[in-house]
């Protein structure tokens, strides 16, 4: 791994740059959008652009950048132009009323701020499959979960400055953390493209891989979305995610209603979670590279349902914190693991249409899951099912997961 670390350190800037305008943009863009529109349901519609643009053009565009091919790369072209434009927009969108200042008679602020959040999803869009599909193109299979651990490690530095830098720059004045951002963003840019070249020749599951069950199949004429595995595969991501982002939308009305808890004290209670998983991402891929990755799924599936089952009987204080940090145990597994598995499904250059197929089943499980458990939670007028709903799912998954095969995910 260390003839890779370098590579792997310069790569996971792209994915900094998504984390961390992410944070900033989920912080803050709906405290601008709740001053314009009275409605939550519209602001929640509208904070979901991002979900729903992840689903419809991320396997698009990461399909596109397997068959680009010019002196830039595959990969760096939809960077160029992706992370400086949505850069752009995102630098704006806390400037969305200064156009009533200028047009007192007109209230252009919404649609100002609509335009720029509409144009910066769809240029984040552009490049984040291409981004992420940089890693599996250097690196070799086996140290693809290793060098995952430390990609998404990286990504989470990016939200601890986005809400820690950021949330003190906000204090100053709305626009300075889109300004951090956005210059972080560019300066990222411009170490990958100075430091990093992309290979002539990605790297892909090697001969064994490609002859696996799956793959036969393939041969038989199943193609894409049709090979089994990787539709169980993505399917047991899709519910992993959809019992993640419920928890991740609904924490704090839990806390408020099993706690009496506030939603500060509720988001700090999450801290020690998200500390947790940065660091264990990395042991994550070791482990999933030692032990085999379906193993390694399989433990953090098995951890996170026994940590979300220990809330749900246990309703305390305590013992809910430490089962957040098992959680974030859990979670660094199998983040580590699950999206080097999926590109290890590939065929030989078809990463970024993987990448996009991992990425749009993730965003799918953002759109849905939220909206299954509110249903849940109207239904019964309570909140405190969202750990039990969040093991549900969890296992759900962890059916799909063993009927998943081959080689990809068992090595």
């Amino acid at each position: 791994m260390r003839k890779y670390l370098a590579k792997t350190l310069i790569i996971s800037l792209a994915f900094f740059t998504i984390s961390l305008a992410w944070s900033i943009y989920n912080s803050y863009v709906p405290v601008f959008l709740s001053g314009l529109i009275k409605s939550s349901t519209i602001v929640g519609a509208i904070m979901t652009i991002d979900n729903l643009f992840g689903v419809i053009f991320q396997p698009f565009f990461g399909r596109l950048s397997d068959r680009t091919k010019n002196r830039f790369g595959r990969r760096m072209p939809f960077l160029l132009v992706g992370i400086p434009i949505s850069a752009l927009f995102f630098f704006f969108i806390p400037w969305y009323d200064r156009l009533d200042s200028l047009f007192p008679r007109h209230n252009l602020s919404l649609a100002f701020i609509m335009v720029l959040v509409i144009l910066m999803n769809f240029f984040m869009s552009v490049y984040r499959a291409p981004a992420v599909a940089l890693m599996p193109d250097a690196i070799p299979p086996s140290l693809r979960s290793r060098a995952n651990g430390i990609i998404v490690a990286i990504g989470g530095v990016g939200t601890i400055i986005a809400l820690t830098l950021g949330g003190s720059l906000y204090k100053l004045g709305k626009i300075y953390p889109f300004m951090l951002g956005s210059g972080l963003m560019l300066l990222a840019l411009l170490v990958l493209v100075l430091f990093y070249r992309e290979p002539e020749t990605p790297f892909a599951a090697d001969s064994d891989e490609e002859k696996d069950g799956d793959a036969r199949e393939g041969e038989r004429g199943r193609k894409g979305l049709f090979r089994p595995s990787l539709l169980f595969m993505l399917l047991t991501v899709f519910f992993w995610f959809c019992g993640f982002e419920a928890i991740n939308s609904f924490f704090t009305l839990f806390c408020k209603e099993r706690f009496g808890m506030n939603p500060g004290d509720a988001t700090q209670m999450m801290a020690p979670m998200v500390l947790t998983f940065m660091v264990c991402c990395y042991p994550g891929g070791v482990l999933g590279s030692k032990m085999g990755r379906k193993r390694a799924l399989l433990l953090g599936n098995a951890l996170i349902v026994a940590a979300f089952l220990g809330i749900v009987l246990i309703p305390d204080y305590t013992w809910t914190t430490i089962s957040l940090l098992i959680c974030g145990v859990g979670w660094a597994l199998i983040n580590a693991n699950a999206y080097p598995a999926v590109t290890q499904m590939a065929p030989a250059g078809q990463t970024g249409r993987y990448t996009g197929y991992y990425y749009a089943f993730t965003f799918a499980a953002s759109i849905a899951s939220p909206i299954l458990y509110g249903l849940v939670a109207d239904l019964t007028k309570r909140q405190g099912w969202l750990f039990l709903y969040g093991g549900v799912m969890f296992s759900i998954g962890l059916l799909f997961m063993f009927m998943v095969r081959g080689k990809a995910i068992s090595e």
